[in-house]
């Protein structure tokens, strides 16, 4: 696909997707949503992608939903789709499945969309220019992008419902006070602090074991007792026991030389994974 709402860039194992149409403070649409999805499904699929960062062009990070639509932005019957799935949603629902860490950026204003997108990602950074806002009780509308489900599981559900209810826009030093983001920079340290922490996860560590950690920690959040994620880590244990890459994790580190991981996710991923049953909408 080639991408006229997003940027795509590699560098150094480093895939950067960057929000790009500055001059509407990256407003979500529907063509950015399809971007994003192709963005993620090729990185998936390339081996020399080993990280994500996400980032916003210009002054903003994204500005949510692109309301030039007006009133009937978000009435889907107006177009004859009855029952339509939430284009939030089905966004952060790739990046929930995604075998790559991501690392937010947030660079500015960050609102509906805007914020609720970085609830499914990793780790969130933030520049001390970032606003919050889960704004839509002030616009008729709830909570979208799956961030009813996430969102309570960063905050806590009283800081979760405190920001819904309220819709306010509130600046980085609160999300950092409630744990939103992990850190708080100056805008020209965001990027390169990113990079920095994205270098952490992919020099020296397998990329299969990454995705799986990745995989686990998300997927357990739902179990309703620590034997579930028993099974599956017994399970997980069990194949990467056996495979090249703990054989050279150990030999390197006997050797005191740095490993040379040369599994991919695309082939040597075990066979029990997806180990979650497929969801569908109804």
């Amino acid at each position: 696909m080639d991408y006229e709402q997003i940027a795509y860039d590699i560098e150094d194992h480093i895939l950067t997707i960057t929000l790009n149409r500055p001059e509407k403070l990256n407003a979500f649409t529907n063509q950015m949503r399809d971007e994003l999805i192709d963005a993620i499904d090729c990185a998936d699929a390339d081996d020399n992608v080993k990280a994500i960062i996400f980032s916003g062009a210009g002054r903003g990070f994204c500005a949510g939903k692109d309301l030039s639509g007006g009133g009937d932005t978000f009435n889907y019957e107006a177009d004859g789709d009855q029952i339509r799935r939430d284009g939030g949603g089905r966004l952060t629902l790739r990046i929930y499945e995604c075998l790559k860490p991501i690392i937010a950026a947030c660079n500015g204003p960050a609102v509906g969309i805007g914020a609720t997108m970085q609830c499914a990602m990793d780790v969130r950074l933030a520049s001390d220019s970032a606003r919050y806002g889960f704004v839509f009780s002030k616009r008729g509308l709830v909570n979208e992008a799956c961030s009813s489900w996430f969102l309570p599981r960063l905050v806590g559900i009283s800081t979760a419902l405190e920001w819904a209810y309220s819709g306010r826009v509130f600046d980085a030093d609160e999300a950092l006070q409630k744990r939103f983001v992990s850190k708080v920079y100056k805008p020209e340290d965001l990027l390169p602090a990113a990079r920095d922490l994205a270098h952490e996860f992919t020099e020296q560590t397998s990329g299969v074991s990454v995705a799986l950690i990745r995989q686990m920690m998300w997927k357990m959040l739902g179990a309703d007792h620590p034997m579930e994620a028993h099974k599956i880590d017994s399970r997980a244990m069990h194949f990467t026991g056996m495979s090249k890459d703990a054989r050279e994790g150990i030999e390197s580190f006997l050797q005191k030389r740095p490993a040379d991981f040369t599994a991919s996710v695309n082939t040597d991923m075990p066979a029990f994974h997806p180990w979650t049953e497929e969801r569908k909408f109804e």
